[in-house]
């Protein structure tokens, strides 16, 4: 009825305007005239910050995930405010994401059956890209009194720093799943919200609030307001565990969320094959020149015989920690097993010439590089091991039978210690930042960063992960 006052719907997503509610009331102001024109069903519309955003895809142009932009909390996409501490927009990919397209068949689309170490580290990873979007971070460390039974760098005690969404859905669940851990709601989830099925309601207030769901409610095998160690979470997350009350920790089918996830991000797309009496989804490679940029990346990384960092080896300019991302991204497919497939090259596209596979010497020169990146950046601060001439890289590459035995030389040296300092001002850069703006989560009052610890903490459990599984 017109008369009808206090009324409210929620607007489609085609509409223009900025408020994410419509407010019908008695006054004829509000009423539309019957010759202005009609609302314009264009996807392109004034988000929560005042700026264009694009409904139903988190890219513009993109029209393939069905999400209402407006319910993002505010610089949840870019992270260019106080959660990404000034450092860029966040990439395109998330790790995870770019582990999986390593180690996707470009056109059978599945994973290898005898690798066992990629659920692992793919784990490890949710929370390296949650701790560089600066959602979480690592307990002060007051002389090792934050540490579970006093060990190492891995047994550092996790917290939630920021709970605003990502955007992810993996991400956002373990997020929630950390959150109601280390600080459960009185009373567990309130009946009010059980019919909201599970989903996420961002309150005026500027904080997330969870539906019901089944990693989110408070979980009979943590106690109230328990903060557990990164080795512990990344275990949980995983399924490793013994103990049934905790078994609700691990995070169901990452592999074939993220391949759909890069799906609906047009990098892959979905076909069916049959293996003997099944028909099964596997996802082949769409986008070839997304892999080839990515392949790029890792050669160039490994191959680099100068101490300055080889621009192919980073992301575009103004994304949130190009080094430390690139750094992150080697270590974790060398952990995962998918840098075999990396060094066979990549096909070529028409956007991007073909990369020739490497040489056998090549191979096990690149694989020392990693392992040696990999020890540098397991410990804290990164690169302290190098400067005693010692690092955990040399100790496990002589150890490896994997990698060929002989020394890495000068060059490959030099280019992990350049490597080092280039993640160093990465954190300076940072650290100019929080004097200028304060209040950046992840940083102690001290100026340390928190954040980038826990990173080195993950890298040092995946360092460990032959041994563990």
């Amino acid at each position: 009825m017109a008369s009808a006052s206090g009324l409210s719907r929620r607007r489609g997503a085609g509409g223009g305007g900025n408020g994410g509610l419509i407010s019908t009331t008695t006054s004829t102001s509000s009423r539309t005239s019957s010759d202005s024109p009609p609302p314009s069903r264009s996807s392109s519309f004034t988000g929560v910050n005042g700026t264009r955003t694009h409904a139903g895809s988190a890219f513009e142009g993109g029209s393939k995930i069905a999400y209402d932009p407006r319910d993002l909390p505010p610089s949840s996409t870019t992270d260019n405010g106080v959660g990404g501490g000034g450092l860029g927009k966040v990439p395109r990919l998330t790790i995870m994401e770019e582990i999986l397209l390593l180690g996707l068949k470009d056109k059978q689309g599945y994973l290898s059956f005898w690798n066992d170490n990629i659920s692992y580290a793919l784990r490890g990873c949710i929370l390296i890209e949650l701790a560089l979007r600066r959602r979480i971070a690592v307990v002060k460390d007051p002389i090792g009194r934050r540490r579970v039974g006093g060990g190492g760098l891995s047994e550092r005690i996790v917290e939630v720093v920021d709970e605003r969404m990502t955007g992810e859905t993996i991400l956002d669940e373990t997020l929630r799943m950390m959150k109601a851990t280390q600080d459960p709601p009185p009373g567990g989830i309130s009946a009010s919200s059980s019919s909201g099925g599970g989903g996420n309601i961002w309150s005026s207030a500027g904080s997330w609030t969870s539906g019901p769901s089944s990693s989110t409610a408070s979980n009979p095998g943590v106690s109230a307001g328990e903060k557990l160690s990164i080795s512990t979470w990344v275990d949980l997350l995983s399924g490793e565990t013994w103990n049934v009350l905790k078994i609700g920790f691990q995070l169901k089918q990452v592999r074939e969320r993220l391949a759909k996830g890069l799906v609906d991000k047009g990098v892959l797309r979905t076909e069916k094959r049959n293996f003997l009496l099944f028909d099964m989804a596997t996802h082949p490679v769409a986008d070839s020149s997304v892999k080839a940029s990515l392949i790029s990346r890792v050669l160039s990384l490994l191959t680099s015989t100068t101490s300055s960092v080889p621009p192919s080896a980073l992301l575009p300019e103004g994304t949130q920690y190009r080094v430390i991302r690139s750094v992150c991204l080697v270590c974790a497919a060398y952990t995962a097993s998918v840098l075999d497939g990396t060094m066979n090259g990549a096909i070529s596209s028409s956007s991007s010439s073909s990369i020739s596979p490497l040489g056998y010497e090549e191979r096990e020169a690149a694989f020392a590089r990693a392992d040696e990146i990999l020890g540098e950046f397991s410990v804290w601060p990164w690169g302290a091991t190098g400067e005693i001439g010692s690092t955990p890289g040399s100790r496990k590459r002589s150890a490896s039978s994997r990698i060929a035995t002989g020394s890495s030389g000068d060059p490959s040296r030099e280019s992990v210690l350049g490597l080092v300092s280039e993640a160093r001002k990465e954190m300076g850069v940072l650290a100019s930042a929080t004097q200028e703006k304060g209040g950046i989560p992840g940083i102690s009052d001290d100026g340390q960063d928190l954040c980038l610890e826990l990173v080195a903490g993950v890298l040092e459990v995946l360092s460990r992960l032959d041994s563990l599984l």
